[in-house]
């Protein structure tokens, strides 16, 4: 089928962010079009409602020409604003409140602007990632602009959706985890975060990708390499468990076990679903 990937990963946005952030490569590019790479340098910000817009373009697009698209990733919110819909361009922005509030992040820390967050705005406190220093710096912003107020209603993308969550046994859910930290590692991962390092503040909300700190700490001998990849393997388990917990609360969800080849399930569903579409 005529078939085109949207990533919707929060740091493949990001040029020059490849080994780490497990871009397809040039040659998977050239077999199959992908949308969604490479969009800004790593100091330009890049909102969902930023990922929103590009995503939509893509897919009308896609969808007068004939085709399907696969919007792919783990940023489950990203997700969300797509599939579902979220009224992005409604929620309300200020630069001037948004620096004051990272500038009060970096003084302060995360917690202390949770707590803040829970006094100001309760029931947007509860909806939010209180542990994820972006979501709750976002999250104040909106509720120093407009209270504690309900978000606008979601608008739903205007196609039918198809929404398959691929689970591993846990296992080998880390086997595959910790293989995955050694392959980054030895594919270059140390040299691509030095080379970002020495262009890039590396404070940028970007570089919290799992891979870049570990490597400059083993660049600045703070541990070894066996030490890098172990850590990176480790914040990942944990960083799996987080979206493990966000998906299973997407209930529009298909459950695929992919610890063996996932195709065939994925494709069946996949069958039965256009079938359905087509009446």
């Amino acid at each position: 089928m005529p078939a085109e990937v949207v990533s919707a990963d929060s740091r493949q946005v990001y040029r020059g962010l490849d080994i780490g952030t497990a871009k397809a490569t040039p040659e998977e590019r050239g077999r199959v079009v992908h949308h969604g790479l490479d969009l800004v340098d790593p100091d330009q910000p890049y909102s969902v409602a930023d990922f929103r817009a590009h995503a939509l373009g893509a897919l009308a697009s896609l969808g007068e020409r004939g085709g399907v698209g696969i919007l792919a990733g783990g940023t489950g919110f990203w997700l969300r604003a797509v599939a579902a819909g979220i009224d992005t361009d409604a929620l309300p922005s200020d630069g001037a409140v948004r620096a004051g509030l990272e500038a009060d992040l970096g003084r302060l820390g995360v917690a202390a602007l949770a707590a803040r967050l829970g006094a100001l705005a309760p029931a947007l406190a509860a909806r939010t990632d209180l542990r994820n220093p972006r979501r709750v710096v976002r999250a104040l912003e909106i509720a120093e602009l407009q209270g504690d107020a309900p978000l606008p209603a979601p608008v739903g993308y205007p196609a039918p959706v198809l929404g398959l969550q691929l689970r591993v046994e846990p296992g080998e859910h880390r086997r595959r985890i910790h293989a995955r930290a050694r392959a980054q590692f030895d594919a270059g991962l140390v040299d691509e975060a030095r080379a970002l390092r020495e262009r890039w503040d590396p404070a940028l909300p970007c570089f919290t990708a799992i891979g870049y700190r570990e490597s400059w700490a083993y660049l600045d001998g703070a541990c070894s390499l066996e030490e890098a990849v172990a850590l990176d393997a480790r914040r990942n388990v944990a960083f799996a468990r987080r979206q493990q917990t966000w998906f299973r609360a997407e209930r529009t969800l298909e459950v695929v076990d992919a610890t063996r080849d996932p195709l065939a399930a994925a494709w069946a569903r996949l069958d039965a679903f256009s079938r359905t579409a087509r009446r």
